[in-house]
């Protein structure tokens, strides 16, 4: 029996199993996930070494019952759905799995087809996410994708009558984005009734096309006020359409919000198998090793791609389960924090900010939660710099 009381916690919480597919068509330019580009994969070969990894995390993590598996990358959907059957299977074989697990495959509308898509529901996959990422040839252009709108509405038409749990994605605030034009996107988006919505304001990561771009001037993204006015209707017209925001970028219906995400936001534990998936696994933060080749021939030589497995202190994980929960709409409740980290919440915060940021309407404290209003939601990230002690 353990003494520590995040450990305790974590061997009787669900668990969420991460699997990263790297390989994509092409690297779009504001894109800075693990994604590569390959001219062929031997898909038997990492087929494998995934389930052999797998196996490797359910010998640290034995009887932990499976809430989500979620397929990610990269574009899951260029995988073989005999590859995600085998993946599933073997999760079952290794794990317990809950009553209606949430299984999730990432997908591109330019490599959706009917019959595969058929073939990843025949395989166990309940809810697909597209990324669609623009309702707008020009903007689908400028975002570097490879499909187009009419390619999207098809995947959007086949993803619905294939899966019981439907959601795609939407970039705003992209260049030119205006109030008026989001408001018809947006709206033709509602439209389609699908219980979830993913949307991003586009932001600048280091390291990609944009990033360049945006440092040479030749790419211009909507000023701040714009961007606060866009993120603002963006709030009114979901939830008027029965989607409120429960994540400061994800919508949903009640009952439809991304059981593998909240796991993420809510700091429960995750396995992440596949090139640099990272994970957290009893007060453990993994990551594998990120280049595609590296990561399989490691697998194959020793059974894991691991890279780093890093203990994380109380202190640390006060943190980091700070900074996922004042995501949430619900915010953070006090109990499972502490369960999950060893830390008191009112430890973990600099009360006498807290305090200062609740009168002027940033956030809520109550016996039970610490959440960030609507208003603090628009400034999250220097709400959590007023907020940390360190």
């Amino acid at each position: 029996m353990t003494n520590n009381p995040a450990l305790a916690a974590s061997s009787h919480d669900g668990l969420a199993i991460y699997v990263h597919w790297p390989f994509c068509e092409s690297k779009c330019p504001y894109c800075d996930f693990n994604s590569h580009v390959r001219e062929s994969v031997d898909h038997a070969r990492w087929r494998a070494a995934l389930l052999r990894e797998l196996a490797y995390e359910a010998a640290l993590t034995p009887g932990r019952p499976v809430v989500s598996i979620f397929f990610g990358g990269g574009t899951p959907s260029l995988m073989e759905p005999q590859t995600v059957a085998a993946i599933i299977d073997e999760v079952a074989r290794l794990w317990p799995m809950t009553e209606g697990v949430e299984i999730t495959l990432e997908a591109n509308p330019g490599s959706v087809e009917a019959a595969k898509f058929k073939g990843f529901a025949q395989a166990g996959v309940n809810r697909v996410s597209l990324g669609v990422q623009a309702l707008d040839d020009a903007a689908l252009r400028l975002l570097g994708r490879r499909h187009n709108l009419s390619e999207a509405l098809a995947a959007l038409d086949i993803a619905v009558s294939t899966f019981a749990r439907v959601s795609f994605d939407l970039i705003y605030a992209r260049p030119g984005h205006t109030v008026e034009s989001w408001q018809a996107e947006l709206g033709r988006a509602l439209a389609f009734g699908t219980d979830h919505l993913s949307l991003y304001q586009l932001t600048i990561e280091p390291q990609t096309r944009f990033a360049e771009l945006y440092r040479r001037g030749d790419l211009v993204l909507p000023d701040e006020d714009t961007g606060a006015d866009l993120y603002q209707l963006t709030q009114e017209m979901t939830v008027s359409a029965g989607l409120p925001l429960y994540e400061i970028s994800n919508h949903a219906r009640l009952g439809s919000e991304s059981r593998h995400n909240l796991v993420y936001w809510r700091y429960g534990d995750y396995v992440g198998i596949g090139p640099g998936a990272h994970g957290r696994r009893n007060a453990i933060a993994t990551q594998r090793r990120r280049k595609p080749e590296a990561w399989l021939e490691a697998v194959e030589d020793t059974g894991h791609g691991l890279e780093e497995e890093v203990p994380l202190p109380p202190e640390m994980r006060a943190d980091e389960a700070l900074v996922m929960g004042l995501r949430l709409a619900e915010g953070i409740d006090r109990r499972r924090f502490q369960a999950r980290t060893g830390v008191a919440l009112d430890e973990a915060i600099d009360l006498e900010a807290a305090h200062k940021l609740a009168a002027l309407g940033f956030i809520e404290i109550t016996p039970e939660r610490l959440r960030a209003t609507h208003q603090g939601l628009m400034v999250l990230n220097s709400l959590l710099g007023e907020l940390a002690r360190v």
